[in-house]
């Protein structure tokens, strides 16, 4: 799974129960109601007592069953609120296990926007799908899951597997039957329901692609699911196995808690990287497209045991994700990505003290450590003896749960000269990161050189480095060297650099505008017209810099930049969002025209946008010091909100704003306009700022 807030995943087997009794098939009807946020389940398990065992439990958090029978026969049953446990009524060998229950998740299923525009997704990662779905949650336990899922025929229900058939017994719902053909752990079971669209395409080797989108978002499909074909078939070749699942299905929901998760056959992904032609620029979906597509084999098809050895998923995804990339954007972009890696971890290194092995490894380690380990391993026993281990590695194990040392015996059958054991001790057994070790793996980027030759010239005066720049800037080395170059001169004066900035202009590389833009912070009348230019540029987020720069320089033209950027949406909003700022704020915009831009800020406040629109639009009203009703109970809605991280904002911003008496009183005088849930929410601040 992937993230730009990353979670630990946590695979800790709770039990051994998987050593004595076996989960093989689970059939399970759901029926999800929004308006409720609840769910109604009916759920068939069939399962093998290999040896003598005196409880069975499935795990089952905050769930209520009725109708409990083993082999046809109604059983006592134990409900702790965290498992169904069951005493009697099994027998040696194969069993049959079948109940009713019913839920109000307060995780793992989201119930997310309103009645007239809704989604509801799940989020497993770990061992969470127990609290919408009766299962397990050691991963040691494999189960074919076939979801029947019903719910009302105008919207789009997704699951793992293959869609067999629906039917109707009334125009009010449709039930849809998916099947797996093989075993899989918990929390890869994934339920989706919108208004989705959907596209398709056929790999060289014949898996079908699926590709959904949220139904006003249909004009987006190529830029979204750019290079997603092309990607898939290189992870086939570059690992040496075939997609191990009959079909692949990649939808995204919004408020997604992470960028990606990879539940079986169906990843699940966040709307934010849902982006037209322009905003593939700013940010795009593939590196997240090619990890959550390796976790198919790393992590769905052969799965870690425990959690100290995580890095068998993290780490293999994110380094064959950047193999893919490298297929699609070159070398420079491999290695640049390496580089900036291992300065991370680096920068780390001093407070990240767990090694790769150790479940309390942090998200960066698993990850970045993890993918510079498997670079190292194949750069010393060579990328063909690298690849023929990791397919008899997967082939051997699959549909299996593996350690560390299972993969490296794979290493040292290919490689038996390699010393496995100093690569063991030195690279997953130790902490911290060899940053000068690493140096020689580096050396083939062509860039390498005179990147270096930047970042060390920092205290070297320019007017004695201004030529050597200029010459780099001319020259067709990868453009993050001249970015480097732009961010150390944003303190030299303008007229001394202006010769390196019309340079830096010439490249029409967008990256490399976009530097001069966030470094130019003086424009002279002279270089207005070149600086415009940038508000041409395939970024939205060069626009937005170059927007708010311009209009804060030429001040006599401020309406005119606020009156071009009418109409601008961008990407999540940003054009919008400085539109109405500008209007605001902006001499000549008439008072009815102000008072437009605060209500539709106000709007984006609220449902049905996005938590991360919702928080742009609150501290932009807040830094424009217009703190209205409907703002502050905005504020209070984002602390009730399942994104911990809209939450975390919300909270920090509430507490900051009681500690200042004018913002309290605020907040006291909204009281009667609150819901049950919201005033209690308040008084919880209230009596902690007290």
């Amino acid at each position: 799974m992937l993230r730009y807030f990353f979670l630990f995943f946590s695979v800790l087997a709770f039990s051994q129960q998987y050593k004595s009794v076996d989960f093989i098939t689970c059939d399970a009807f759901v029926s999800p109601n929004f308006n409720e946020k609840s769910i109604y389940g009916e759920v068939t398990y069939e399962f093998k007592v290999l040896e003598k065992v005196d409880t069975i439990s499935i795990d089952a958090v905050a769930m209520n069953f009725i109708d409990v029978r083993i082999n046809n026969k109604k059983v006592p049953f134990v409900n702790d609120g965290k498992q169904l446990k069951l005493y009697k009524g099994f027998k040696k060998k194969k069993n049959i296990i079948s109940f009713t229950y019913t839920a109000k998740p307060k995780q793992t299923m989201y119930f997310v926007g309103n009645e007239e525009d809704f989604q509801i997704w799940t989020q497993g990662q770990g061992k969470y799908t127990s609290h919408w779905l009766p299962s397990f949650d050691d991963v040691n336990e494999k189960v074919v899951f076939n979801l029947s899922i019903e719910f009302m025929p105008l919207y789009n229900v997704l699951s793992n597997g293959k869609i067999k058939n629906s039917f109707s017994f009334d125009k009010h719902n449709l039930t849809t039957f998916f099947s797996m053909q093989k075993p899989m752990s918990s929390y890869l079971v994934m339920l989706a329901i919108g208004d989705f669209v959907k596209q398709t395409e056929t790999t060289s080797s014949g898996t079908v692609l699926e590709y959904y989108l949220d139904r006003k978002d249909s004009l987006k499909f190529e830029p979204t699911y750019r290079h997603s074909k092309q990607i898939f078939e290189f992870l086939e070749q570059e690992i040496g196995m075939k997609y191990p699942w009959e079909v692949y299905r990649q939808v995204p929901v919004r408020d997604f808690l992470y960028a990606g998760m990879e539940n079986t056959t169906s990843t699940i992904f966040s709307q934010d990287f849902v982006v037209d032609a322009i905003g593939y620029n700013d940010k795009n979906y593939l590196n997240v497209n090619a990890h959550e597509l390796a976790h198919q084999w790393f992590g769905d098809l052969v799965t870690a045991k425990e959690s100290k050895h995580h890095w068998l998923q993290e780490g293999f995804a994110t380094y064959y994700a950047l193999l893919a990339e490298q297929s699609v954007f070159g070398e420079d972009y491999f290695y640049h990505q390496l580089w900036e890696m291992a300065t991370q971890l680096q920068k780390a290194s001093a407070e990240d003290t767990e090694p790769i092995l150790s479940e309390k490894a942090s998200s960066l380690t698993f990850y970045k450590k993890g993918a510079w380990a498997l670079h190292a391993l194949r750069e010393e026993i060579g990328a063909e003896n690298f690849k023929k281990a990791v397919k008899n590695y997967l082939e051997k194990y699959q549909f299996k749960n593996v350690d560390t040392d299972e993969f490296l015996a794979e290493i040292k059958t290919v490689s038996p000269n390699f010393d496995i054991q100093s690569y063991k001790k030195n690279w997953l057994q130790t902490s911290g990161f060899d940053f000068q070790g690493i140096q020689k793996y580096l050396a083939k980027a062509s860039f390498i050189e005179p990147f270096f030759e930047v970042i060390n010239s920092y205290q070297i005066p320019f007017a004695d480095k201004q030529q050597r720049f200029e010459e780099i800037m001319e020259s067709d080395v990868y453009f993050p060297v001249k970015k480097e170059i732009l961010y150390q001169c944003e303190v030299v004066p303008f007229e001394e650099k202006r010769q390196l900035i019309e340079l830096a202009m010439a490249t029409n590389n967008l990256e490399v505008r976009q530097a001069v833009a966030q470094t130019v912070n003086t424009i002279p009348d002279d270089f207005r017209e070149q600086f415009e230019s940038l508000l041409q540029d395939k970024s939205y987020i060069t626009r937005e810099i170059a927007l708010f720069k311009l209009w804060k320089t030429f001040k006599e033209d401020q309406y005119y930049y606020t009156q071009l950027s009418n109409g601008w949406e961008g990407l999540n909003y940003n054009l919008k969002i400085a539109n109405l700022t500008l209007k605001v704020v902006t001499k000549g915009i008439t008072p009815s025209e102000k008072m437009a831009a605060i209500s539709e800020l106000e709007k984006m406040t609220q449902l049905p946008y996005e938590s991360g629109v919702r928080q742009a639009a609150i501290e932009t009203i807040l830094s424009l010091k217009l703190p209205s009703e409907q703002v502050l109970i905005s504020i209070l809605e984002s602390t009730l909100h399942h994104k911990w991280q809209f939450v975390k904002f919300g909270k920090d911003k509430i507490r900051r704003m009681l500690s200042n008496p004018q913002d309290r009183e605020r907040f006291l005088a909204i009281q009667p306009q609150l819901s049950d849930e919201l005033k209690a929410r308040l008084q919880t601040f209230l009596k902690e700022t007290e």
